[in-house]
């Protein structure tokens, strides 16, 4: 495991694509099992906590408490908004600003396993909000693509696959949205500020997943 940081109360690593961040009703592999077989193995007792997720299929900078103190101050810090999730993802055509926020209404279909945008509010919808900033946009093998800079103030199921999807500005990657390509979807959380829970130590880590070699950005 890619550990950047640990101490008694956090862990803070990459989760890589393809690796569930919780354990899921068909009872796979996930980040939550090799953490606490990992800790096992140390001889800590007590179990990780889920503090944020990632979809299984990207990866990048994630949290996990350690004891039940730090998952309630960590909560906290999300629902505030102190902790901040910042991302990168490379999308197809290029947005008409180049930088801006995107607020939408949001309905995830369980049976679908699918967010749609929808005009009004109603049971199941929630409010969905985030800024980007454009990188660069350039012709790819996949036709015009943009790399975006993207900080989440919300954290809804899909939520930068499908605001983007719905402005004609697919992931590339992400045949579930609209993208037309066989590749991996092309989002990664880059960035995580948090406050330390116990020492209220302002933290930031980042690792930046290299688009160069894999979509031309």
């Amino acid at each position: 495991m890619d550990i950047l940081f640990e101490d008694k109360d956090i862990i803070v690593l990459i989760k890589p694509a393809g690796v569930l961040s919780q354990p899921d009703e068909k009872g796979g592999e996930s980040l939550v099992s090799l953490l606490n077989a990992y800790l096992e193995g140390k001889g800590e007792e007590g179990a990780v906590h889920v503090i944020h997720r990632l979809d299984k299929n990207f990866g990048g900078v994630m949290v996990y408490a350690k004891n039940s103190f730090a998952a309630s101050k960590l909560s906290q810090g999300v629902q505030s908004g102190e902790m901040i999730k910042e991302y990168l993802a490379a999308v197809h055509s290029e947005p008409t600003e180049k930088s801006g926020y995107m607020e939408d209404l949001l309905f995830f279909d369980l049976r679908k396993n699918k967010s749609f945008v929808v005009k009004r509010e109603r049971k199941g919808v929630k409010k969905a909000k985030l800024y980007y900033e454009t990188v660069k946009t350039q012709n790819t093998s996949f036709g015009e693509a943009s790399l975006m800079k993207i900080r989440l103030y919300t954290g809804r199921t899909h939520q930068i696959r499908v605001q983007f999807s719905s402005r004609k500005m697919p992931l590339i990657g992400d045949r579930r949205y609209g993208g037309n390509d066989k590749r991996e979807i092309a989002l990664w959380s880059y960035r995580l500020t948090l406050c330390h829970p116990r020492t209220d130590e302002a933290m930031v880590f980042e690792r930046q997943n290299c688009f160069d070699d894999i979509f031309g950005l």
